[in-house]
């Protein structure tokens, strides 16, 4: 059996206070419960700590020895729930943080400099996937995630709404023209999601009054390339506003259908494993992104 802390206490207390009874008294225990924990340490290491004698308690070289190491070790344990209490109220340590690199090239990238400012003893690390990822797979701790979400084991928080808009750029839009009727996107170039296939719902209706699913052109796993090739003037494109609205109030891209356009949104949210030890850093950097973007919003 091994030592428990209890019971290095219990010994370093009789040591400080002279006698059993005033370390009882000082632990909150019974004299009798402190003298049986004190037999059981001596017991586990087979010697003698402390002398007892009708005035006083003595410490044997061994007990001696022994102190100096129990000291050290409740000392220790001190010094690691101190830094633990301090963490709760100044987050440290590594936070991993993954998202699409859409969201994480305009949303959260432009804010590392201000929560660094505010959190400097959090260290950050940021990795793009496209698609959903395993956060243990990933070694991740908090993810934002756009879109519904399936997974009930765990913990959501709403971070915002963004809207999605079909857009092109004036270049294009010189040489195809602007297409005033959603038939005529037959005659231009569409740029889509090779998955999942829902990305290529556009928010306009078709025919039979359900949301328009377009066949693009050209398929990318990543809106950002989508947004690039929309940039460079090779196609339209359907992209969430968190992603386009430097280029919509720059004019390099161009909102179209307006009269048309369904008012779609997507939420986003940040996810994590519930009861998690790395809540107080999470909670930080969601706080953090949740305010800062509650005054600038994606629209």
């Amino acid at each position: 059996m091994k030592t428990t802390l209890d019971e290095l206490q219990a010994f370093v207390a009789v040591v400080d206070t002279g006698s059993i009874t005033a370390a009882s008294e000082l632990l909150d225990q019974t004299v009798s419960a402190t003298s049986r924990t004190l037999g059981r340490l001596e017991e586990k290491l087979q010697t003698t700590l402390l002398r007892r004698t009708t005035r006083r308690l003595e410490l044997t070289e061994e007990g001696s020895a022994f102190l100096q190491r129990a000291r050290a070790i409740l000392v220790s344990v001190d010094e690691a729930e101190e830094l633990m209490a301090a963490r709760r109220v100044r987050p440290a340590g590594r936070l991993r943080v993954d998202a699409a690199t859409p969201f994480m090239l305009h949303v959260l990238v432009p804010l590392v400099d201000s929560f660094r400012a505010r959190y400097p003893e959090v260290e950050l690390e940021l990795h793009s996937h496209e698609g959903i990822v395993d956060l243990i797979e990933k070694r991740s701790d908090v993810a934002f995630r756009i879109g519904a979400l399936k997974d009930s084991s765990m913990h959501a928080r709403p971070v915002g709404i963004s809207r999605i808009r079909v857009l092109a750029s004036p270049a294009y839009l010189a040489r195809h023209g602007t297409p005033t009727d959603i038939q005529q996107l037959a005659q231009h170039v569409l740029l889509g999601f090779t998955q999942p296939d829902s990305l290529n719902e556009w928010p306009l209706r078709d025919t039979g009054g359900e949301l328009l699913r377009i066949q693009p052109a050209v398929a990318s796993s990543s809106g950002e390339t989508l947004r690039h090739m929309a940039l460079a003037g090779l196609g339209m494109v359907c992209l969430s506003d968190f992603m386009t609205r430097a280029d919509r109030d720059s004019g390099q891209l161009v909102p179209l259908f307006e009269d048309q356009l369904l008012d779609v949104r997507q939420s986003i949210h940040a996810v994590y494993y519930r009861n998690t030890a790395l809540a107080s850093r999470i909670t930080c950097f969601v706080d953090h992104v949740v305010t800062t973007l509650g005054a600038k919003p994606f629209d």
